[in-house]
């Protein structure tokens, strides 16, 4: 009975509380699964996620990733087109050399000191610089910020362009796979003592970092190729995998209008020129006036194109410079062919005009000297050209007026890039016409207060001697690629016409004056019609020589340069002169090699206070045949540096310009006769820098180059 009530009361029985709240109590077992599932079930869902953003978001990169771990991709290098001068002489051009690569991961431990000491050996290399390459290692997981294990590496970069000759040699030491070589390709200069600031040169990728290699890259470098493979894990080709070649496409070939033979010539007077005369540098260019196609052009100092000197950035910056397109200065008298041209074109005067030379003339109450004291009295155009008479250039600026000149001037293409092709050109500085003063007209007619550069002057030139018209000179004749298709191609190019045909033939029978009884005496050269306009200009302390005049600095450089032109080109004389061969008076006393060279039918240029000097050298060279009355410059041992002619150079104070604006600087050098030169694109803000100190006294006419502190959003051409 007692057992019967005892059951019912179990069956009746409320279920179990887990406490005075109220909750269910879970056995602890059951509280453990349910967080496991819980785990699981958050581990699932987070795996699911990473998989969708691995396989869908990232599924691109982690192919790549794979992709690259089980393919190689060797690129092949293309092959750089050739610079060839016009006569087909190879002046730049490539051939192929290697790349040595080392495999870590393919070296045993016991070979690391053996291969390192070969290739150390063979590559010309340190042995501890190689030694590291071999152990070089990285993280294994560079994902992982905590992995810190390392592993080899599987390649590692030793030496780009290898000789063959050298890479035949480590072939036949048994280096088995844990050396590698890839082709490349070097770049080399057949004529690297010519042309370095024309051609310029390329890194040892191959790409063009000066000249004609920088400019026409494009067409020089062609396209790369590249070879994939399928790899194993150490890199190794996997028999019967997929490879993949694309073959490489060679770049095109760049035909120049230069002519090495010219080139030779002109390189070599212009070494000579700057030793003989102490200068910074010299410049020249031979140009065909008909056709506008450069024959020469070159800068010296220069430098080896085959071995350019990286190390020192500044001075590799410096002789890179072709500074016949790059430099800017006051051409002086040779500008006075184009206010000729002006004033022959335009009617301001006539063969038959005069003119009156006191040695000075008064522009607005400003005096302006001519370049011969005491001047050159009563003189014909003819005999004002040949005196090159500062007064009669001035007369001629005066009479056309501003409007009139200033048209011709640009006319003749000043102010504005000649587009040559050649790297790095300017345009010189033609100061705006509402700031010109008689003053300034005035000595503009004689070639100061106005900038240019060499190829502009050249350029102008060839319009007056030419026949009247303005070509645009160039120097890549045509770009060819390797199937032989022309990809661009250059010919004669008349950009207006400047003067009349008649003008033209009376400019070319004025300039022969000069050279046969003028200034120019010295440029004439034997057997030849030779024209043309000697000049000074007037740039401070250079060059460093008894005197600093184009007829006797430059002169006989330019006919030693036509004579050697001349005979290269197979034209004969067609004239008869009475010729003197040059003596050698190096050795001598100043005072006995002026009689050697009065008795030879020469004219000595020396310095009166040394003449008991000793002569260190002389111009034109020992043995040059030269017409009979030529100067001959004497360098003695002691000279001093003194003016042209000894004439009175008329100087001013260099004003400081620093913390002016453009106007005021303008303003400031206009007062004293000087000229600003700027870059228009960069020319707001405060004057910042200028490159003559204040302070220092420099002839009128001066260029003074300014720089400012921020670049301009006004790039016009105001002033």
């Amino acid at each position: 009975m007692k057992l019967l009530k005892l059951g019912r009361r179990r069956r009746n029985a409320r279920p179990a509380k887990s406490g005075r709240s109220g909750k269910v109590r879970i056995a602890p077992q059951k509280r453990k699964l349910l967080v496991a599932m819980l785990i699981a079930g958050v581990a699932f869902l987070l795996i699911i996620g990473k998989l969708f953003i691995v396989s869908m978001v990232q599924g691109d990169y982690w192919t790549g990733k794979a992709l690259s771990q089980w393919k190689r991709v060797t690129s092949l290098k293309a092959e750089r087109g050739r610079i060839l001068d016009r006569n087909g002489t190879v002046l730049a051009s490539s051939y192929t050399t290697y790349q040595v690569c080392v495999n870590p991961q393919n070296i045993q431990e016991s070979d690391r000191e053996r291969i390192a000491y070969i290739l150390s050996t063979y590559l010309d290399m340190n042995y501890d610089t190689v030694y590291a390459k071999l152990i070089k290692t990285r993280k294994k997981n560079k994902d992982d910020p905590n992995d810190h294990e390392r592993v080899l590496l599987s390649q590692v970069k030793l030496k780009d362009q290898v000789d063959k000759e050298v890479i035949s040699k480590l072939n036949s030491m048994q280096l088995g796979s844990g050396v590698s070589y890839y082709s490349d390709v070097k770049r080399d200069y057949p004529e690297s003592g010519y042309y370095a600031q024309l051609i310029g040169f390329t890194n040892i990728d191959g790409d063009g970092q000066t000249g004609v290699e920088l400019t026409y890259n494009k067409y020089l470098a062609g396209e790369d190729g590249y070879q994939k493979a399928d790899t194993d894990r150490d890199n190794n080709p996997v028999p019967g995998g997929e490879e993949e070649y694309v073959e490489s496409i060679p770049g095109a070939d760049v035909v120049l209008t230069v002519d090495t033979g010219y080139q030779g010539i002109l390189e070599n007077a212009l070494q000579e020129a700057c030793v003989i005369n102490n200068a910074k540098s010299v410049q020249g260019i031979l140009m065909v006036p008909d056709t506008g196609e450069i024959l020469a052009i070159g800068t010296y100092p220069t430098f080896d194109s085959s071995n350019p000197p990286r190390s020192d950035a500044k001075t590799l910056l410096e002789l890179s410079k072709n500074r016949i397109v790059t430099d800017t200065y006051e051409p002086g008298s040779t500008f006075k062919v184009v206010t000729l041209a002006s004033a022959l074109e335009s009617g301001t005067v006539t063969t038959a005009s005069r003119f009156k030379c006191s040695g000075s003339m008064l522009v607005k109450g400003e005096k302006i000297k001519c370049w011969k004291s005491g001047g050159h009295g009563e003189e014909s155009l003819q005999e004002a050209v040949q005196n090159s008479c500062n007064p009669a250039f001035m007369t001629m600026a005066l009479k056309m007026g501003v409007d009139t000149f200033y048209d011709y001037i640009f006319r003749f293409g000043f102010d504005e890039p000649t587009g040559s092709g050649v790297m790095g050109e300017t345009s010189g500085t033609v100061t705006h016409k509402k700031y010109i003063r008689d003053a300034d007209l005035a000595r503009i007619g004689f070639g100061q207060s106005i900038s240019c550069t060499g190829m502009q002057l050249v350029m102008a030139f060839n319009a007056c001697i030419n026949g009247g018209e303005l070509l645009k000179p160039y120097v890549v004749s045509e770009i060819v690629d390797k199937s032989g298709n022309v990809l661009m191609k250059n010919e004669r190019t008349v950009v207006r016409r400047v003067i009349s045909p008649g003008t033209s033939a009376t400019i070319r029978s004025l300039l022969r004056g000069v050279v046969e009884n003028g200034s120019g005496k010295n440029a004439q050269v034997p057997g030849y019609s030779v024209g043309g306009k000697t000049g000074t200009s007037q740039k401070v302390d250079e060059p460093q020589v008894p005197q600093v005049y184009g007829s006797t600095v430059a002169a006989p450089f330019v006919q030693q340069v036509l004579a050697a032109a001349l005979s290269y080109a197979g034209v004969t004389p067609d004239i008869d002169s009475s010729i003197a061969t040059v003596p050698n008076v190096r050795g001598l006393t100043v005072e006995q090699a002026n009689q050697a060279l009065k008795d030879a039918g020469l004219t000595p240029i020396y310095i009166e206070a040394e003449l008991q000097s000793t002569v260190s050298n002389q111009s034109p060279a020992a043995n040059t045949q030269v017409v009979r009355g030529s100067t001959v410059m004497l360098y003695s041992t002691g000279y001093s540096f003194f003016s042209e002619l000894n004439e009175e150079v008329e100087t001013v104070e260099v004003p400081d310009l620093t913390g002016k604006d453009r106007i005021d600087a303008l303003d400031a050098l206009k007062k004293l006769g000087l000229i600003i030169d700027y870059d228009r694109h960069h020319c707001a803000g405060k004057v910042n820098y200028q490159d003559i100190m204040a302070g220092y006294k420099v002839p009128v006419g001066t260029v003074i180059h300014v720089t400012f502190e921020y670049a301009s959003s006004n790039t016009n051409n105001e002033d």
